[in-house]
């Protein structure tokens, strides 16, 4: 099963595409994670990204759509069960070149589009807290350490990401409306889109996701 998770910033996209990776045996392929792991494993692909990254600009669709190609190539010579993409496709164009790369590999099976309302999404952008030493992510409301300023994982101080103010997160909501909800329309003509209410606890959500699956039994 291939599966597309879409939403807006603070959805929990990452969260639940892992947990239905973890539960499902599906391979989760996160973008920015994978360019993470390119450039440290100082691949040709790693060091062509790199020099956006370095520079301060979006890494071109060509060589996201190239990373994204080799590891479902990948999951197909592993003979795994499927793929839970998180973060891809953006835009209408990684889309059709998703709906290619995915020829080999069965095809795609669903998109689940996780929604929620804006004044939630703002709220969950900004409680979120990072520990500066082992990455760990927290939630001051959902999800809060033990201590407000410390990570309960390695004691490294927690902070605020300049991206998570109450106007970089609503920016970020016009820029997603904008350039990402366009993929609502095209993957409901194609019978593939299933809404799923992204409010609650992460379990109820998952659960909700599961079901969307017709994989809660």
């Amino acid at each position: 099963m291939n599966v597309v998770m879409m939403g807006p910033p603070g959805a929990g996209k990452g969260t639940q595409a892992g947990l239905l990776a973890e539960r499902f045996g599906l391979v989760h392929l996160a973008p920015g994670d994978l360019l993470r792991q390119a450039v440290k494993e100082d691949t040709a692909l790693g060091r062509r990204a790199k020099e956006y990254m370095d520079a301060g600009r979006l890494v071109p669709d060509d060589l996201i759509i190239e990373l994204i190609g080799s590891r479902l190539r990948e999951a197909v010579a592993h003979r795994a069960p499927g793929v839970v993409l998180d973060g891809f496709p953006r835009t209408l164009r990684q889309a059709e070149a998703l709906t290619g790369l995915l020829e080999k590999a069965g095809g795609l099976d669903a998109v689940l589009n996780l929604c929620l309302p804006e004044d939630e999404a703002v709220a969950r952008l900004t409680g979120r807290r990072v520990c500066r030493k082992c990455g760990a992510n927290y939630h001051l409301v959902y999800k809060p350490p033990d201590s407000p300023d410390t990570c309960d994982r390695c004691g490294g101080p927690l902070y605020q990401r300049s991206d998570d103010t109450e106007a970089t997160a609503r920016a970020r909501l016009e820029v997603y409306r904008r350039e990402t909800e366009p993929l609502v329309t095209y993957y409901a003509e194609k019978g593939l889109l299933r809404d799923v209410d992204g409010r609650g606890s992460v379990g109820e959500v998952t659960e909700r996701l599961a079901s969307a699956l017709g994989l809660d039994g």
